[in-house]
């Protein structure tokens, strides 16, 4: 197989020349209060008061899981491509390794075209495993399933008749995809944990780096930003090409201390459910306050302290373009939510940008 890297369209945004770009990943949790369909309607509000305020990019996930609604996000996008004008509309993240690449790309031009060149893909592996026996594949062929389906999914952002084979789907022997995106080539993100290998796999495709840092010390994951950085350099991608965005779990509200009683009963209840299959321990306020310190990965406060701790960050890693906050893990009601991403507009985005 033959992965033929391609030039992002629109401006370079290296992190010394742009202003960090902010803006809301969302994995469509379910509200007990207001039932399953006004949930996502909620959703949608909210993509469109995003837009509305003025932040750059609105991300939504893919679960396939009871507790979230976001098993197709491109629908979800789509619904909100008619009522915004100027937000990125992406994926955070599309579960390549348990999807078609065809229906992917095809899903995600389709979206491109409604919203007239806004689309985004980040692509990664995702941090449920129940996609797998959902569409019949192999746990074990984990990574092998990630690397084919992305290098598929470049080839048909690069072509439009494709030829192509792998192990895990029937080879393409020039049949067309359609439609094609209004965007040439369509932005493809890669997202990662904490794997070196996908960090180097990143640089070494000049693909932009959307890095997901939901507990310890950002500062730890600078070995990996560097390593990203020198594979781009030495597969001859410039460093303007070579972006690092952040995805992290965050809120801010008037004051810090209306943003943690907002925040951490929900958070606490989320990642102890969540630890009880993974072997973790209980969330306790000690834990949730170590990750909220000067160097923890939690960005929780006011939109003054949570703007100076992005900045620091952004320092600690080398420059990044974009933050992404993640909110919704708190199961936070809808009128929450939408006075945060006022305040993400209103006054965090205004004094990253001043910075």
């Amino acid at each position: 197989m033959n992965i033929l890297p391609q030039q992002e369209t629109g401006p370079a945004a290296g992190p010394a020349t742009r202003a960090i770009e902010v803006g809301v990943d969302s994995f469509a949790a379910a509200e007990d209060a207001v039932g399953a369909s006004d949930s996502l309607r909620n959703l949608v509000a909210q993509i469109e008061h995003a837009d509305r305020v003025g932040l750059d990019a609105f991300g939504v996930g893919e679960h396939h899981r009871r507790e979230f609604l976001d098993s197709a996000p491109a629908v979800i996008l789509a619904a909100a491509a008619s009522r915004t004008e100027r937000i990125r509309l992406s994926s955070a993240v599309t579960v390549l390794s348990a999807s078609d690449p065809v229906r992917a790309y095809q899903s995600f031009a389709t979206l491109d075209l409604l919203s007239r060149g806004r689309a985004e893909m980040i692509v990664g592996r995702g941090s449920f495993v129940e996609s797998f026996p959902l569409f019949g594949l192999k746990l074990q062929d984990y990574d092998e399933l990630f690397e084919e389906k992305l290098d598929l999914l470049l080839n048909i952002r690069e072509n439009e008749h494709v030829h192509w084979s792998g192990r895990h789907r029937p080879a393409l022997t020039g049949q067309g995809v359609y439609p094609r995106a209004l965007q040439s080539p369509l932005p493809v993100w890669l997202g990662v944990g904490g794997t070196p290998e996908s960090f180097v796999r990143a640089g070494a495709l000049g693909l932009p780096l959307m890095i997901a840092i939901i507990g310890g010390e950002t500062r730890r994951f600078r070995p990996l930003v560097d390593l990203y950085r020198e594979a781009g350099r030495q597969a001859g991608h410039s460093p303007e090409r070579l972006r690092v965005g952040v995805h992290a779990l965050g809120y801010v509200a008037e004051t810090t201390q209306q943003a943690v009683d907002d925040f951490f009963p929900g958070y606490a209840r989320t990642f102890t459910e969540v630890g009880r299959e993974r072997g973790w321990p209980p969330v306790t306020r000690r834990h949730f306050e170590a990750l909220r310190s000067a160097h923890g990965a939690l960005l929780v406060g006011d939109p003054k302290e949570v703007a100076a701790k992005v900045l620091e960050h952004s320092r600690a890693l080398g420059g990044i373009s974009r933050i992404s906050f993640q909110m919704s893990v708190a199961t936070l009601p809808h009128a929450k939510l939408m006075q945060a991403i006022d305040l993400l507009g209103s006054a965090l985005a205004p004094a990253l940008r001043a910075s």
